[in-house]
């Protein structure tokens, strides 16, 4: 008899805040590979950097036209400031678009506040040279906590524009600093720059007739600073190790690659590491299936189809047949389903959503989620999955539709990269 409690058990283990490139990462990573190893498999850990950083020094002090202190969080990899810190204009610059400086070309001596740090809004912000940004988080009632802020790296898409010392404050702190008519602040941020390691979790499961078709089947360990992670995303890491035991013992006639992905969180490097090692598997690999939040007691069932027509049609077919309300839509998941879409490869991404069940906050911990759905969303995945793995012809195309490369191009921010040369 299935063990209805297996995935929900795994969940419970990765319940801790596991940061991508710390010790605590590391043992969830080694508590993966335990699993694979108890249930009769064998699995690997792959290692990969990640770029890091530590913030010695922070610190926002209104200058004039009064004084107090500001609760602050810096951004990582955003630079450092002068030893001391430095005084600096003040400017709220909203959007953060043209309009918002107008006649304002050398920003060197301002702090610019902007009401989120987009690309767009940080490439002007280096454009006009700007001393340092803010950004705002929560609402007008918030504190950084109440908030769940928790300090942010700077993108690679963004650093590559250059480094401005970047710095986070409460919406409280931002209204009033506005309202207010702040002059000039004294900032501080120190970091130290450094390169971290972090896991891929691997096993690999070979088909039965057609080895040399693969499909990969994925799912981030890691997670935010805060809260336990067990929403976002222990709960994907854990359904998809109750379909890797069931494959274990039920072989496909197709390959199964299961990846247990590091470092999501900020960068999907995991992904991207695994196929910057696997180029040549990746002609092999017809099919991407990932899990990221699963098994909330409440809620709906969302499958996101980063692939052609056929697929989505599929996909829909198949949920009526076995009686799994879902929405189904083709677009871009924001997860490492995305990096194999990018790399051609179509992916689905299957995911549990509640408003009752929030994630990257203080509250992502076991409570919302339930042993019986967990179960039930592992359950119908390994259905889905035999009846693809289990074909004799693959149901898809190894295509990405126009609209869907056009999506991608955006959310890799590699449409504003080429239209600012």
């Amino acid at each position: 008899m299935e063990d209805h409690g297996y995935a929900y058990s795994v969940l419970e283990k990765l319940s801790f805040n596991r940061v991508a490139g710390t010790e605590d990462e590391k043992k969830a990573a080694q508590l993966l590979l335990s699993e694979i190893e108890q249930a009769g498999g064998k699995g690997e850990l792959m290692e990969f950097p990640i770029p890091a950083s530590t913030v010695t020094q922070e610190g926002m002090r209104i200058v004039s036209p009064y004084a107090r202190e500001v609760e602050t969080i810096g951004y990582g990899r955003s630079g450092s400031l002068p030893e001391g810190g430095k005084t600096l204009k003040f400017y709220y610059a909203e959007r953060g678009v043209a309009e918002d400086y107008v006649g304002m070309d050398d920003l060197s001596d301002t702090a610019v506040m902007v009401n989120s740090i987009s690309y767009e809004a940080y490439r002007l912000l280096c454009e006009k040279h700007a001393a340092a940004f803010i950004v705002m988080r929560g609402f007008h009632y918030d504190t950084l906590e109440t908030a769940n802020a928790y300090r942010k790296n700077l993108g690679d898409e963004k650093i590559r524009l250059g480094r401005i010392p970047g710095f986070m404050i409460s919406a409280k702190d931002a209204t009033e600093m506005v309202r207010d008519g702040v002059e000039t602040v004294h900032l501080t941020l120190v970091q130290n720059e450094f390169e971290a390691t972090s896991r891929n979790v691997l096993a690999v499961i070979p088909g039965t007739e057609y080895p040399e078709e693969s499909i990969a089947l994925t799912a981030h360990y890691d997670s935010v600073p805060v809260g336990k992670g067990a929403h976002d995303n222990a709960s994907g890491a854990a359904a998809l190790m109750h379909i890797y035991r069931h494959f274990l013992q039920n072989p496909p006639k197709r390959t199964l690659r299961f990846i247990w992905c590091g470092a999501e969180e900020g960068g999907l490097f995991g992904s991207q590491a695994y196929i910057e090692r696997n180029k040549a598997l990746m002609p092999q690999i017809r099919l991407c299936f990932n899990f990221d939040m699963c098994g909330t007691t409440l809620g709906e069932n969302h499958i996101s189809v980063t692939g052609g027509e056929a697929l989505k049609h599929f996909t829909e077919q198949f949920c009526r047949e076995v009686g799994r309300s879902s929405v189904v839509r083709a677009r871009v998941q924001s997860s490492d389903s995305a990096v194999f879409a990018d790399h051609g490869v179509p992916a689905i991404a299957i995911s549990r959503y509640a408003d009752s069940a929030d994630y990257h906050v203080h509250s992502d911990v076991l409570f919302p989620l339930g042993a019986e759905q967990l179960y039930r969303d592992a359950e119908f995945a390994v259905r889905y999955i035999e009846r693809v793995a289990n074909s004799v012809v693959l149901p898809l195309d190894k295509t990405i539709p126009d609209d869907l490369k056009k999506e991608l191009e955006k959310y890799f921010d590699r449409d504003k990269i080429k239209n600012n040369g």
